[in-house]
């Protein structure tokens, strides 16, 4: 038996699917893997700001177009990437563990952390999410649109003149790069994106096979986090136009779900933070996003 695997062709796209494989691997030795790389729109256009060139499914639609085709079998993405609704015909299989959610600085040599940053630094990030957080507790900073794959946006700093640039820990963890985090940003400063450090099993619906395959690297606290996130995401029909974010602090079976929402230029942000039982997280999910919609809404 052999299993297509889509994925993007990103070095950490392939990092990513092939720790995924690995552990497929494992767990069914005795099925062959072959992994396809698939470029997306989010690919193919990298001059523009993401914002600007579409909204949902920018690094996802081709790769379910394929999945929906049968010409592949699964189809691996960051979890964060992910559409609040998929596709018909498709879903999730079971959800791997997931890395560090947090949002982390890369900064010029000299500088440590958020607070050791000069007046009117100049941070790269293409987020809005992460943009507005940053001037919400900087509001000094100077933000630099970029875009890339993590080698590119760190080399920015040079190229362009940085202090420092955002991006997400699991990221660089995953790629072999955590030495170049310079400074966890703690999730108080921060909510990161929904999902984020997740990733993200696609396949069609009733395709038992490839799910029972699956459901041997699933891990329960992971999945928790991401029906709550993902909740929050859906409620609030989340897009890369306005920021947007979601972190689950789970606590035995108590979790913490906090939520961001704001509009496209920043002058309306609205975090909020509601609490739970694990069991309830996707519900919870909807809840906040009601609050926080309201709360927007009257401002």
């Amino acid at each position: 038996m052999k299993i297509i695997v889509g994925t993007r062709g990103s070095k950490l796209a392939l990092v990513q699917t092939n720790w995924v494989v690995e552990q497929l691997k494992q767990a069914n030795p005795g099925i062959e893997f072959e992994i396809k790389v698939i470029k997306t729109k989010g690919d193919l256009v990298t001059h523009l700001p993401l914002h600007k060139i579409g909204d949902k499914g920018l690094f996802t639609k081709e790769i379910e177009q394929q999945l929906l085709d049968k010409e592949i079998d699964l189809a691996i993405h960051s979890m964060k990437d992910m559409p609040s609704v998929l596709p018909e015909g498709l879903k999730f299989a079971s959800v791997p563990k997931r890395e560090d959610p947090r949002d982390v600085l890369v900064l010029k040599d000299g500088y440590r952390n958020i607070d050791d940053l000069p007046k009117g630094a100049k941070i790269g990030t293409g987020s809005k999410r992460r943009t507005y957080q940053l001037l919400k507790y900087r509001p000094d900073l100077e933000i630099v649109p970029i875009r890339g794959n993590i080698e590119t946006r760190i080399r920015k700093i040079e190229d362009e003149n940085l202090h420092g640039v955002v991006l997400a820990a699991a990221g660089l963890v995953r790629a072999g790069l955590e030495n170049q985090i310079s400074y966890y940003i703690p999730t108080d400063i921060m909510v990161p994106a929904p999902a984020q450090g997740a990733l993200a099993i696609e396949i069609r619906e009733n395709n038992s096979a490839i799910e029972e395959l699956i459901s041997h690297i699933k891990d329960e606290i992971t999945e928790i986090q991401v029906a709550a996130e993902r909740g929050f995401l859906t409620g609030v029909n989340g897009s890369c136009h306005v920021p947007m974010g979601a972190y689950c602090e789970i606590n035995d079976d108590n979790i913490t779900l906090t939520g961001l929402y704001g509009d496209e230029d920043g002058s309306k942000l609205v975090i909020k933070s509601l609490e739970g039982k694990t069991e309830d997280a996707a519900k919870l999910g909807f809840e906040l996003a009601d609050i926080v919609l309201k709360e927007y809404n009257n401002l």
